[in-house]
């Protein structure tokens, strides 16, 4: 895993990656528009209720799947990509062995 984990970090195009990713975001927007199609008809039933914890977690899943799938299906590996930050924009000093 570890070798895997390098090769994403530092930003080499790999199609294997690219397709895994990138279709594990369609995955994650097919389960947002499945809940969301739940959720609508859970809410919709007669007769009116307050929400219950199950609609409230479905919702909390609708946005955690949207958010994750829209940003796998658009940048695909590139999410894992590292960064150089600025010095002034570093908090904490690096520990040896981390990086």
């Amino acid at each position: 895993m570890g070798r895997i984990w390098s090769r994403l970090e530092s930003g080499e195009r790999w199609w294997a990656a690219e397709i895994v990713l990138r279709a594990l975001g369609l995955v994650l927007l097919a389960l947002c528009l499945a809940t969301s199609l739940w959720l609508y008809r859970s809410t919709h039933q007669p007769p009116l209720h307050e929400p219950y914890v199950m609609e409230w977690a479905g919702a909390a899943a609708i946005v955690m799947s949207w958010s994750a799938g829209g940003a796998l299906l658009t940048v695909g590996p590139g999410l894992f990509e590292r960064i150089e930050l600025p010095a002034r924009y570093v908090r904490f000093s690096t520990v040896e062995g981390l990086e």
